[in-house]
């Protein structure tokens, strides 16, 4: 009886070894496998399909799953709305906090914040920056045959010029706020269209005359090619600090101040509507999202901007890469979000607040 009792026993131990041998290697193998294999990433992208934004956005897409262990599938998904406003809510407020959900927002959405506007869901300060691929200055282009040669032609006007505008934080809305504020160059920002192109298709149309965009969006690609051969557009300013040589007879927003005599609240508060242009193509996670994906997110990023093909597309299509870090674009967005209060007021005043 004791030899049975003990060959039973014998037996469990050997079938206990054995379930935890095999619980051992389970857990080894699920640890060994990496988080994002067989997931999906889904990219969404603050502006309509077509945009620079978008291009961007795919451009990225396509070469950024190649450096993230596990490969995963990456699906870019477009949500427009108000200069990416319900994008970035969306991400913030709904996707989870799983590594799984990142966003190409308006590279002006820290403007929403920094006027505390309502609709403003988010803290940026708590969003996880992944990196940005680009830093862009901003363009102002107008109809040749508009009866505006310069800033000082529009100072002087009795009449201002009609810009597009696809939100009150778009780079076409702000630039005509800022001339206004700063210079009191007159601009009537019609706003509400979907995207920056249908912008231009207005004033290829002559719904409006003018528009501002990105210097990169400008310069390589139509419809600006055949205006440009044409003769069909006037370059008025850029809000580098200095000239870019591909449109080196538009004053820079710097020199124009300069010209006029800005005060230096209003120079302060052009610095903090121009930062946009420090973010560039900012890509971020949603907030709480787990920082061992963070960190591969990053890494991840920061090697996709230096693959030969993506150089060799963005080449091609004259997409300026120009990489910063998460850490470099958290820092930035801190101290842009941390203005005086009268710097806050004059923000609040120009986006009609």
């Amino acid at each position: 009886m004791r030899k049975i009792k003990s060959k039973v026993f014998s037996y469990l131990v050997w079938v206990l070894a054995l379930t935890a041998l095999g619980c051992l290697a389970t857990s080894a193998q699920s640890q060994s496998e990496p988080f994002y294999k067989g997931k999906t990433l889904r990219f969404v992208v603050g502006s309509a399909a077509g945009g620079f934004y978008d291009v961007w956005g795919r451009l990225i897409a396509r070469h950024w799953g190649k450096y993230i262990p596990g490969n995963p599938e990456i699906i870019v998904q477009n949500m427009t709305g108000a200069g990416s406003l319900t994008a970035t809510n969306y991400v913030y407020t709904v996707a989870k906090p799983d590594g799984l959900h990142v966003i190409l927002p308006n590279n002006s959405i820290y403007i929403e914040q920094l006027a505390g506007r309502k609709e403003v869901q988010f803290d940026l300060r708590k969003f996880n920056w992944i990196g940005s691929a680009a830093q862009e200055s901003m363009f102002l282009y107008i109809r040749a045959d508009a009866p505006y040669k310069s800033i000082a032609d529009i100072v002087k006007a009795k009449e201002p010029p009609k810009c597009g505008a696809t939100g009150t934080t778009s780079s076409d809305y702000i630039v005509a706020k800022l001339l206004e504020l700063t210079v009191g160059a007159k601009i009537h920002s019609v706003v509400g269209y979907q995207a920056g192109t249908e912008v231009d298709t207005a004033v290829e149309k002559g719904e409006v005359v003018c528009r501002a965009h990105t210097l990169s969006g400008h310069f390589g690609r139509e419809p600006f090619n055949s205006w440009h051969k044409k003769g069909f557009d006037r370059h008025l300013l850029q809000t580098g600090r200095k000239r870019d040589a591909r449109a080196a007879e538009a004053p820079t927003i710097y020199e124009v101040m300069d010209e006029f005599k800005t005060s230096h609240t209003g120079r302060r508060v052009a610095q903090a509507l121009l930062a946009g242009g420090e973010f560039g193509r900012p890509v971020m996670a949603t907030p709480g999202t787990p920082p061992d994906r963070i960190k591969i997110l990053r890494e991840a990023f920061a090697k996709t901007l230096k693959d030969p093909e993506l150089l060799a597309e963005a080449k091609k299509s004259r997409m300026d890469v120009d990489y910063s870090s998460g850490e470099e674009l958290e820092t930035l967005v801190k101290e842009v979000l941390d203005q005086p209060p009268d710097v806050v007021e004059q923000v609040r005043k120009i986006l009609g607040n």
